[in-house]
């Protein structure tokens, strides 16, 4: 597409995919409880639109959403941006007082809620702008429904007028950050940024409309967002909405999606499953088998990825193994048809994307940032490199500052802050380069390695820098049952770890073990789980320089959700928070 006929806006771009593809399913559910096609999805958006536009939603205001993985998201963000408005998603998870700082700060009059999460925005919105309620599944008192909003439209709406007003300069969403290190910041990202965005990493990783992709992380999160909504907006690809986000591994048989992109955990997940059916496999021949399968095609990824040829024999061997267990393994996950995935928003231990590469699965790592748009660097398919998060992709300049910072510049940095100009200034120098705090190495190739956050790296007593993020991804990769892992060091003289179970395998461990007590208290204190935890400690240390290694642990006896006091949404530790909270065991940790 040359650049006189790509759209300007989204807007233009939806209107586009949805005239060429009227027919073609754009949004549904597993099961195909809905189903919407791109015509009605279009005929919706008008609707939703007027009726914001009879609420008093102008040019410019912002528009609130709190909704799970659902259909309703895209039909009422998509409407709210033919509106001519910005609309914005926030965690589920929030309490009131944060969902509050978020309110006061977007400034929105409009806010889309579902029946379960009305009594948080209720509490947040006072003392806000938020005037109306829009309840997607139902009308509780005081709300309106999403029917009522389509069927109240201002009867001389202009619908065309109203969309093609929008320009690319106009902010198209804000991205309130996860608040690991205070209150969340509100990333102001336009229309150009987006689809400079969508155009770089499509480039790289080419979709359309005949794939398939799964949203189930929290749209509040810009990967989720930019992988699935936009890119179904401009690409016209289909999007199977997950309510549940803990269904994420098991609902995939039944989508079988073309293209998938996932936070660490969702791998750490899928390869312990695998490991947990290898173990309770009753045919040693058969376990044999899988074991040589996959270390086979661990052993060609790593070639691979090493730029070393693979031996013919090793070519043999792995055509072998692909055709007896590798596909049969792809296709019970119900990954057979994946043409490319991708692991971001936080580094996967190179271990585990190995696994996933030698099960066949072409997984790229990649690394960005809210407030560069999304997607900055990525492995391109067919040139992975294990451990590093690949290059830059089309349009993005990049450079390392004296320290060793990344620093990145292009069409995909953000306009700023949402009313604070001076973090805006302090994250965007003079000349363009957004200043990512993020500690990197890049190769002659142009390869990126992220070191660690800038602020989080470990210095320990005797002055050693160290990635705590390493470890702790050293740490998950070792046993299926560890489900957080938080390393501390800093100032100390060695490192320890706070550790969780992975409930899903704890239970199953407890089941294939014979313990009757399966709660996370008890199984802390298990024997069986106590030896299975230092076997992984051990290995994994094993695989770490000796600052590094794990001299003591704890494992906890509760579990870390994702929103939680531990996690962020997508699966980052909150370390302020947990060194807070623990403090007592950390402390007992370096008694003596």
């Amino acid at each position: 597409m040359n650049a006189s006929t790509a759209p300007r806006t989204l807007c233009e771009a939806f209107q586009r995919t949805a005239a060429i593809h009227p027919d073609a399913v754009a949004l549904r559910t597993p099961g195909d409880t809905v189903v919407v096609t791109w015509r009605e999805y279009a005929q919706r958006v008008r609707r939703i639109a007027a009726g914001l536009a009879k609420l008093g939603v102008r040019h410019g205001d912002t528009v609130g959403i709190m909704l799970t993985n659902r259909p309703e998201f895209h039909l009422a963000d998509t409407g709210a941006l033919h509106a001519g408005a910005t609309p914005f998603s926030v965690y589920n998870t929030l309490a009131p007082e944060q969902l509050n700082y978020v309110l006061t700060n977007a400034g929105n009059r409009i806010m889309f809620c579902e029946d379960q999460f009305l009594p948080v925005v209720r509490r947040a919105a006072e003392g806000t702008a938020v005037k109306r309620i829009i309840c997607v599944d139902g009308a509780p008192g005081g709300t309106t429904s999403l029917e009522g909003l389509e069927s109240v439209g201002e009867r001389d709406f202009d619908f065309e007028a109203s969309w093609r007003a929008v320009e690319p300069s106009d902010v198209l969403t804000l991205v309130y950050t996860s608040g690991t290190t205070g209150p969340p910041k509100g990333v102001e990202l336009t229309h150009a940024n987006l689809l400079a965005g969508i155009d770089a990493a499509s480039r790289v990783l080419p979709i359309g409309p005949e794939d398939r992709i799964v949203s189930f992380l929290p749209d509040a999160h810009m990967a989720n967002r930019f992988g699935t909504h936009y890119v179904s907006i401009t690409n016209g690809v289909q999007v199977i909405t997950l309510a549940d986000i803990k269904q994420a591994v098991t609902v995939l048989p039944e989508v079988r999606p073309t293209a998938f992109f996932a936070v660490p955990h969702v791998w750490y997940k899928i390869k312990a499953a695998i490991e947990l059916a290898l173990a309770e496999e009753s045919s040693p021949v058969k376990k044999r088998l899988a074991q040589w399968a996959i270390g086979v095609g661990r052993t060609r990824a790593r070639l691979e990825s090493d730029g070393r040829s693979v031996p013919r024999s090793l070519a043999l061997q792995h055509q072998f193994a692909d055709r007896l267990v590798l596909r049969p393994i792809r296709r019970k996950i119900g990954m057979d048809q994946v043409r490319w995935a991708v692991s971001g928003a936080a580094a996967i231990s190179p271990d585990v994307l190995e696994f996933v590469l030698g099960l066949g699965i072409p997984c790229s790592e990649s690394w960005g940032m809210s407030e560069l748009t999304c997607i900055v660097t990525v492995n391109r398919p067919g040139a992975i490199r294990i451990g590093t998060v690949g290059q830059a992709v089309p349009g993005s300049k990049l450079r390392l500052a004296e320290d060793g910072e990344l620093l990145v510049s292009g069409p995909l940095v953000m306009k700023g802050y949402r009313g604070d100009p001076a973090k805006t200034a302090a994250a965007i120098d003079a000349d363009g380069w957004l200043h990512t705090g993020d500690i990197a190495t890049i190769d002659e190739d142009g390869y990126v390695r992220i070191v660690d956050r800038k602020k989080e790296l470990i210095i320990n007593a005797a002055g050693k820098n160290m990635s705590p993020s390493n470890i702790e991804g050293t740490i998950r990769a070792a046993s299926p049952l560890i489900g957080g892992a938080a390393v501390i060091g800093n100032d100390r003289p060695y490192v320890v770890a706070l550790l969780t179970l992975d409930p899903d395998a704890a239970a199953a461990f407890a089941t294939r073990n014979g313990i009757e007590d399966g709660s996370p208290g008890d199984l802390a204190s298990n024997p069986l789980v106590r030896t299975e935890i230092d076997r992984a400690i051990a290995a994994a240390n094993a695989l770490l320089s000796r600052v590094e290694q794990i001299k003591k642990y704890t494992l906890l006896p509760t579990i870390w959700e994702p929103g939680g006091d531990e996690f962020t949404p997508t699966m980052k530790l909150r370390r302020k928070p947990i060194d807070a909270k623990y403090a007592r065991e950390i402390e007992s940790l370096y008694a003596g």
